[in-house]
């Protein structure tokens, strides 16, 4: 029997920019059944995890989407961690540490999913998620579930064989160190105090870092020195702390926010010829204003 999803879904509340309209549908699977089935009666339709590093247009998407976000099942075996694709990264944390296994320190202050995680090999304070990975199940172009090793998933900084196979994570394995809970729960701390004072936290709406690190550079210092931490547009503002980061500090929209990123990148491409990649993903396409902002900004790199 076809499942159905939630017509007509405002969006906005759920997208950690709080910013976004209506979605034509939107499907919640539960587990690896569900969401297979929902792809594979839905052809083209797009898959997102906890919307934490998505700006979703204020004019909504007239087409279909999958949320992951109830599969949360976490299974643990001695050293070894098995994780859905909508298990929140800090709530792996926090089961990691509770079980004194090391290695996703790292993850307690990310707003993110695994699923997201593992398909852009997150990363921060010296550990990333594929340090510790074993194999990843995936649904691919082709309809059939597939599993590859760490090895045959081409992890680069931000990118996986995700990206170019069009693969959709359904859960990922771990192997973990085994450690004192102490040691552990102390390198957490540490990371959430880092993530404190050096990103926003979501009280003020945001995405996380807006654009990627060019190669042997920072996107926050190349923009630091244009002056955008002084950038306004409509309800959108750069982050007083930290270049990289906008904030939605009143209703901002989306057009709003890709205005902010347009001059963002434009004032870095003037002055230093590089031209910033987003790190964040854009759905809308009903707007041809908007269409044309984020096509500027994710046009290849010469």
């Amino acid at each position: 029997m076809a499942i159905n999803g939630v017509k007509d879904f405002d969006i906005k509340n759920l997208t950690s920019f709080k910013v976004g309209g209506k979605i034509s549908e939107v499907f919640f699977p539960e587990n690896i059944e569900e969401f297979t089935q929902i792809l594979t009666e839905n052809q083209d339709i797009k898959v997102f995890g906890n919307l934490s590093n998505t700006l979703i247009s204020s004019f909504g998407y007239e087409g279909k989407i999958v949320l992951t976000t109830k599969m949360n099942s976490v299974k643990i075996d001695g050293s070894y961690v098995i994780a859905d694709c909508g298990v929140k990264g800090p709530k792996l944390s926090q089961i990691a540490s509770e079980n004194s296994l090391s290695g996703f320190e790292f993850m307690i202050g990310f707003p993110g999913s695994i699923g997201g995680e593992v398909f852009m090999n997150a990363s921060a304070h010296g550990q990333c998620i594929s340090d510790k990975l074993v194999s990843v199940t995936c649904f691919s172009k082709a309809g059939k579930i597939v599993k590859f090793s760490k090895d045959e998933m081409g992890f680069e900084y931000r990118k996986s064989r995700c990206l170019a196979d069009n693969l959709i994570v359904l859960q990922a394995e771990f192997e973990l160190e085994t450690k004192p809970q102490e040691e552990i729960k102390t390198k957490m701390a540490e990371n959430l105090a880092f993530r404190k004072s050096h990103q926003p936290l979501l009280n003020l709406p945001n995405c996380g870092s807006i654009f990627k690190n060019p190669q042997n550079d920072s996107a926050g210092r190349l923009l630091d020195s244009t002056g955008a931490k002084n950038f306004t547009v409509g309800g959108a503002r750069i982050w007083e702390n930290h270049a990289n980061f906008i904030v939605n500090d009143n209703n901002a929209t989306s057009t709003d926010i890709l205005q902010l990123m347009f001059k963002m990148y434009t004032k870095v491409k003037n002055k230093y010829n590089i031209e910033l990649q987003p790190e964040i993903i854009f759905l809308g396409g009903t707007n041809e204003k908007e269409n044309e902002l984020w096509q500027t900004l994710i046009k290849p790199q010469k």
